[in-house]
């Protein structure tokens, strides 16, 4: 940390671990006092809003609401927007209104994402299907949905035709990924444009919300939309990557989820591709591998692949064209925890 300016005391501790596990999560590289301040401060705010706004006379419905709530999470998109908001000159709460919206949003995708994969975790608590049933966590979908909208139509028409517009193409990508490529189609763009619409599109409407709420200029709002999309398909092939080339103790969860559910990210894409493709790996990447040890085999066939190495020359790909995009911006320590993003997401897969 960089010395106090005259007149302020140290960042206080709890505000420092909150900044770290931003760090640990999504490799934000702050060194700025006062920049530490303003986010952790920022993010306190929108977990005040997200808990207030979830709240119910329906006990059922407040209880669904707030499980995920209460998870707690990466909060990586009100943190970009909070971040984006330090390139232009008004700091209000419109700005903390924009960021728990773009939250609330990525919040109601996964209700609705645990129902679609089955899933019976998440962040490390039971999922509301497997805790309730399918219809409650559709309907507090819906329900975080519709408090998303009510919060960005006190930002303004061009606010609410922005995020009309994300809902749109969450719900684009999905479908694009449930129904597959078409005949003829190259499946690594096919998926390349599914994660772009999946994560990618919130992700440069939370740096969108940001600028446009402090009134940064339009070249500037351009930007961190562009750096957005763009960071958000690198965090999703970054994933994939580690998915597969490390190990369970470091993942923090059972090795090979996407192979277990039969779902081909950009690594065994780019396997299958190569004309000198493992013919065991094609086998076994046919469809879901439930047993361990046939998991463990592709795992093993995977990491030798030439895939695995190509995925990785896409996710530096993606990164670098995210960082140049930050070269319109000014340079500053929001613009340097930006690039740190960019960067931690190419080293944490070697």
């Amino acid at each position: 940390m960089s010395s106090p300016a005259p007149g302020q005391g140290p960042v206080p501790p709890a505000e420092v671990g909150a900044i770290e596990d931003l760090r640990a999560a999504v490799g934000l590289q702050i060194t700025d006092d006062q920049l530490v301040r303003t986010l952790a401060a920022g993010l306190s705010d929108v977990e005040n809003l997200l808990r207030e706004v979830v709240r119910s006379d329906v006990r059922a419905v407040q209880d669904a609401a707030s499980h995920l709530v209460e998870a707690g999470g990466k909060r990586f998109r009100p943190l970009f927007t909070l971040l984006s908001a330090q390139f232009g000159p008004k700091q209000d709460n419109h700005v903390v209104i924009a960021a728990a919206a773009v939250e609330l949003v990525h919040l109601a995708t996964l209700y609705h994402d645990d129902v679609m994969d089955e899933a019976t975790m998440r962040r490390g608590a039971e999922s509301v299907n497997a805790r309730w049933d399918n219809t409650i966590a559709i309907l507090t979908g819906d329900f975080l949905f519709a408090h998303a909208s009510r919060l960005v139509a006190d930002l303004g028409t061009d606010a609410a035709r922005i995020i009309a517009e994300t809902f749109g193409e969450l719900v684009t990508g999905q479908m694009r990924e449930t129904v597959g490529p078409a005949d003829g189609d190259d499946a690594v763009d096919h998926y390349l444009t599914v994660i772009a619409q999946k994560t990618g599109s919130l992700i440069a409407t939370s740096g969108r919300f940001g600028g446009m709420m402090s009134g940064a200029s339009d070249e500037y709002i351009a930007a961190l939309r562009r750096f957005g999309e763009l960071i958000g398909t690198a965090f999703q092939i970054s994933d994939d990557i580690i998915d597969i080339a490390s190990a369970s103790d470091e993942l923090g969860k059972a090795q090979g989820t996407d192979l277990r559910e039969g779902v081909r990210t950009l690594p065994m894409l780019y396997a299958l591709a190569d004309a000198d493709a493992e013919p065991r790996l094609v086998e076994l990447l046919s469809g879901p591998i439930a047993e361990d040890t046939l998991v463990k085999e592709a795992l093993e066939l995977l990491r030798a692949s030439a895939g695995l190495e190509r995925a990785r020359e896409t996710l530096s790909d993606y990164a670098q064209r995210a960082r140049a995009e930050l070269a319109a911006l000014p340079a500053s320590p929001a613009r340097d925890a930006c690039e740190s993003v960019a960067d931690y997401l190419v080293a944490r897969t070697h």
